[in-house]
């Protein structure tokens, strides 16, 4: 069959999001006639070119009212210096013009950004001699101060989002339907051109639109709206990590306006069985954990038959013809190291294991498949893919997705690249544990590792063991100078706000933190808030985390995050506004001799652990 597969607005501008490549790479070897397009990076240029932007700003300077941003009105006024200096930012940010950073990085070339830090940190950040890097970075601030005029004028769309608000807790559809339907013209009309161009000059007879975020949800409803409007006879069938874990409820029948088939877990396992649904329309044929239409066009699910599911290790490699990696930017939005390696560089997306080899801790959603179905691939035959990879894109980076990396078989593989000679430069998500010796972060970082991220979570040992983390807070800081000792980056996911944990436990945490920062063990982090799912551990079973859920409504689209209580009145919100300031802070070098009470705006007591490291 012709199959197209889309990336919805929007996901990352400097590297195409995997799903749909590694999805490729199995259908091609299937025979089937495979063509990629992401939309999302399609319609960055679509948008961030001189022609578009004078409609833009255009449209906003009518929209200005006494209510609008002083800063919005700044860059209105200076309209004419972004407009002119657009298609030069792109070609830099897209690596066609690499010695315009001299230019950029000489204050009056572009217009001063309300978002630009002090000089002294952007010294810090990249020093005297990173121009090009600091170039990239005051070319983001650039296009971010465009995006605020496109907000104006589009609100839902951001530069790594598309009305991603609308859909973080999303149980009925009707706001987005509505939002979806009152989309600007403008906007509307540009995505439909985009996507109508491809149907016709493809013809498929499938769609696969992947949806691995909220903030892609919106895009992909677009998407299928102009599909429909092309050839309502294409089949559309929607899958990723969104779908497979919010829409698992999934009960109303509109959304067979948008999609045929909406896949849960695998697109591997479940478009073999698609196909041979569309063409056997029996019961003998029912798509393997997909959603669809039955006889009398109502939504229904089927689990499929246990013969169709494709095991990991009998995937074939990931595929990238088709997408054209020239088009996509490198920016520097923030200077948090861990993020610049997120959003510079155009890092080849690779998954050496389904699944989690851990698989416990409890505020993860450990009962879904793509989860707790734990399957590695060997070294060899990931290194093989490493090297065909290489040979198709010419690219040299790789980004290995796992939700955590095994150690033993990142030892595997590092030892398989060093023995062929192959030179790449990589970097995962690990979990601190014992296993990180010196030794073996040595033969990783001979490698080509250049940075590890790995959840430090609540940094405090009695909860840890609470959330079934499996690794202690001295065990995880010995860990992390190992990584550290031998050159690679360590950047630390951070949690609060956990079923049962104190402001003593917050302030605990945080001079865990200091002292990692203090030693050097890490160099970049980040807290997040917990969020309980249906999912989880913690979301399953509430009462044994000293939780219980608040009565709410189930509703007919997307079910996954579940209101709660500890039974606590604490102020989780300035709580947080502390501990990012501190945080950030902290990653600068700054204020290590600060008092707790200093970041927080309500009175917390002082920490009281005996950690030393």
């Amino acid at each position: 069959m012709r199959i197209l597969l889309i990336n919805p607005p929007l996901t990352q501008l400097n590297t195409p999001y995997p799903g749909i490549c590694s999805l490729a790479g199995f259908l091609r070897k299937e025979g089937h006639e495979v063509v990629m397009y992401d939309a999302g990076i399609a319609l960055f240029h679509g948008i961030y070119n001189e022609p578009m932007l004078k409609q833009v700003f255009d449209i906003a300077e009518k929209q200005l009212t006494v209510k609008s941003s002083n800063f919005v009105r700044k860059i209105i006024a200076q309209k004419q210096i972004y407009l002119r200096k657009i298609d030069e930012i792109i070609l830099f940010l897209t690596g066609k013009n690499d010695v315009l950073a001299h230019r950029i990085c000489n204050t009056g070339y572009l217009p001063q950004s309300y978002r630009e830090l002090p000089e002294e940190e952007v010294d810090w950040a990249f020093g005297k001699l990173g121009t090009t890097e600091m170039a990239k970075y005051y070319a983001t601030l650039f296009l971010e101060d465009i995006g605020d005029v496109v907000q104006l004028v589009f609100p839902h769309l951001g530069l790594n989002r598309y009305g991603e608000h609308l859909c973080l807790r999303l149980p009925e559809l009707d706001p987005l339907i509505e939002a979806v339907n009152n989309s600007h013209p403008l906007l509307d009309n540009l995505l439909n051109s985009l996507v109508r161009d491809q149907i016709q000059s493809f013809s498929p007879e499938i769609v696969g639109i992947s949806i691995p975020f909220p903030g892609t949800l919106f895009g992909a409803m677009q998407c299928s709206n102009a599909i429909r409007a092309v050839d309502s006879k294409i089949k559309i069938v929607w899958g990723g990590g969104y779908v497979s874990t919010e829409l698992r409820d999934l009960s109303d029948n509109r959304i067979l306006n948008y999609a045929d088939y909406i896949v849960l877990d695998d697109g591997e396992s479940a478009f073999p069985s698609i196909i041979r649904h569309l063409s056997d329309w029996t019961f003998e044929s029912v798509p393997y954990h997909c959603f669809y239409s039955n006889d009398k066009h109502e939504l229904t699910y089927s689990e499929g038959k246990i013969a169709d599911y494709r095991s990991f290790k009998s995937l074939s490699e990931p595929d990238y013809r088709s997408l054209d990696l020239t088009q996509y930017i490198n920016t520097i939005e923030l200077l948090n190291p861990m993020n610049r390696l997120w959003s510079d560089g155009r890092w080849i997306k690779l998954t050496l294991a389904r699944g989690c080899y851990w698989g416990k801790c409890a505020f993860c959603d450990t009962s879904l498949p793509y989860i707790n179905n734990y399957e590695p691939k060997e070294a060899s035959q990931l290194v093989d893919e490493i090297e065909y990879l290489i040979a198709q894109t010419g690219q040299r980076g790789f980004h290995f997705t796992d939700e955590a990396a095994p150690p033993k078989l990142l030892r595997e593989i590092a030892d398989e690249l060093i023995r062929r000679g192959v030179v790449i430069s990589w970097w995962t998500n690990v979990r601190f544990e014992k296993a990180y010796t010196y030794e073996l972060c040595e033969i990783l970082a001979a490698s080509g590792c250049i940075a590890i991220a790995g959840g430090l979570e609540v940094a405090s040992d009695h909860l840890l063991k609470k959330m079934s983390k499996g690794v202690q807070v001295e065990q995880a800081a010995e860990s992390c100078k190992n990584f550290t000792d031998v050159g690679i980056m360590v950047h630390a996911y951070l949690m609060y706000a956990f079923p049962g944990e104190t402001i003593q436990d917050v302030v605990n945490s945080l001079e865990t933190v200091r002292r990692f920062y203090e030693a050097g063990y890490i160099q970049s982090s980040f807290w997040h808030r917990y969020a309980m799912t249906m999912h989880s551990p913690s979301g399953m079973n509430p009462s044994v985390y000293g939780a219980k859920h608040l009565e709410c409504p189930k509703g007919k689209f997307a079910n996954n995050e579940i209101a709660f209580t500890d039974h606590q009145e604490i102020d989780w919100e300035t709580l947080g506004i502390g501990l990012y300031k501190a945080n950030y802070n902290y990653m600068h070098g700054l204020c290590l001799d600060w008092p707790m009470q200093k970041w927080f705006m309500n009175k917390v007591p002082k920490p009281n652990i005996t950690l030393t490291i």
